[in-house]
């Protein structure tokens, strides 16, 4: 279980270190948009977000991963 949350929590940091590496103005921009979206929009986001990530951990754990 706890390789599992090493693996995924590594994955998280890659693709958000090569976000970071490779587009830090479009990290700008991103920051910029999301201040114009209310807290409500910002909320649904985040949930949207964490229902597609437990959707997706589901599929996978189902697939044999």
């Amino acid at each position: 279980m706890i390789e599992t949350a090493l693996l995924a929590l590594g994955l998280v940091l890659i693709v958000e270190g090569l976000v970071y590496a490779l587009a830090p103005s479009l990290i700008e921009d991103l920051l910029a948009a999301m201040q114009m979206l209310t807290i409500e929009q910002r909320r649904m986001m985040g949930l949207a977000a964490l229902a597609i990530g437990v959707i997706l951990l589901w599929v996978a754990k189902s697939l044999g991963a």
